[in-house]
């Protein structure tokens, strides 16, 4: 009898270790496919020129500031946007699927929960810099890790520092673009995901938002190699069909008002709005905009040539790459609406630290 115990429980470590190793080849290997290899080219190519080859994802389709919502800017945006991101959105499926189904759902709790809700911030960020992705594109990954027991604050941390600190994003704009834009994303962005975290943090535990404890969660880590592939389908199913639809309608209808972005931007308006309501207004549509990584750059770079000031370009230096209507939305099931409302007010309050920053700078 106590060899056949420890027959099934060499077993069930054999089952765990290959669905680590599984989810971990996923990771590296989508990821090198989809972010690192890519970005390596783009960083080499933008230190060789000194250029952004990229054009502003704004202007496809022929869409220009002021013009009204309409069917064409939609579409022209949707293809542009997809076509931009989908290795990025496929790729973070798959992690999301293969943590759900192949990991221990101990692991992630230990790793990343911490007692103070900076600390968990701290260590949710750290997890996600190396993913580089947008905040759509990680936002399934965000919701796997709520579902396995990830507080709110490292996991939301986690979704603000793909995005944000992202570091090819960070080298990209030290090679095309002024010293003070990658220094104000860089302070400004470290004290946007530890401050979103402190502030989800303290939300959450005063509407008893606290994930459940992770040991309830561990009945599942002891399936056969069969059940897990089960539930790896499953969870990539229920990912693409609970998050892809509104996140597909959400696209659409920013590409649609996406001109009156753009209008923002237009020096036109500097006489029109006192300076901190044009920012505060720039601010809340960079928040709430959505855009590929490092989509930022050529729109930062159109709005300076065309004699944007330091304070519209540092907000949107902030708050373009976070948070964004269609990743709020894939989000808010999994963070609760009282979460995902703190992280955009708290990211709009960034991108006026960002505008002063630069300003200043």
């Amino acid at each position: 009898m106590p060899l056949k115990g420890n027959g099934i429980r060499i077993g069930r470590r054999a089952s765990v270790a290959f669905g680590v190793f599984v989810a971990l080849a996923v990771s590296a290997v989508g990821l090198l496919w989809a972010k690192w290899a890519p970005y390596a080219a783009k960083a080499a190519a933008a230190h060789r020129s000194r250029h952004w080859s990229g054009s502003s994802i704004l202007t496809a389709g022929g869409v220009h500031a002021g013009d009204r919502p309409t069917w064409h800017a939609a579409a022209t945006f949707f293809h542009a946007y997809v076509s931009s991101i989908w290795p990025a959105l496929i790729v973070a499926l798959l992690i999301s699927a293969s943590v759900q189904a192949l990991l221990p759902r101990s692991w992630l709790p230990r790793a990343l929960n911490r007692r103070a809700a900076v600390s968990s911030g701290l260590a949710g960020g750290l997890a996600g810099m190396p993913s580089m992705m947008c905040a759509c594109c990680t936002a399934p990954v965000a919701v796997t890790l709520r579902r396995n027991g990830i507080t709110p604050a490292a996991a939301v941390a986690y979704w603000l520092a793909n995005p944000l600190l992202n570091p090819a994003v960070l080298v990209f704009l030290f090679f095309v673009a002024p010293w003070q834009w990658t220094l104000t994303r860089m302070v400004v962005g470290v004290a946007t995901v530890l401050g979103v975290a402190a502030s989800v943090g303290w939300v959450s535990r005063r509407s008893g938002g606290e994930p459940i404890p992770a040991g309830t969660l561990a009945a599942a880590d002891d399936d056969e190699p069969a059940g897990r592939a089960r539930r790896f389908v499953r969870a990539l199913l229920s990912l693409c069909l609970f998050l892809l639809p509104e996140y597909a309608v959400l696209v659409l209808l920013a590409g649609a008002l996406r001109g009156w972005l753009l209008s923002l931007g237009q020096p036109a308006h500097h006489g029109l709005l006192p300076g901190l309501v044009l920012v505060l207004a720039v601010a809340v549509a960079g928040t709430l905009m959505v855009i590929p990584t490092a989509g930022e750059i050529p729109i930062l770079q159109g709005l300076a040539l065309l004699g944007a000031s330091s304070g519209t370009i540092g907000a949107l230096l902030i708050t373009l790459p976070a948070v964004s209507a269609p990743g709020a939305a894939m989000v808010a099931r999994s963070f609760g609406w009282r979460a995902v409302a703190t992280t955009t007010a708290v990211v709009i309050a960034a991108g006026l630290l960002g505008a002063g920053v630069l300003s200043l700078l």
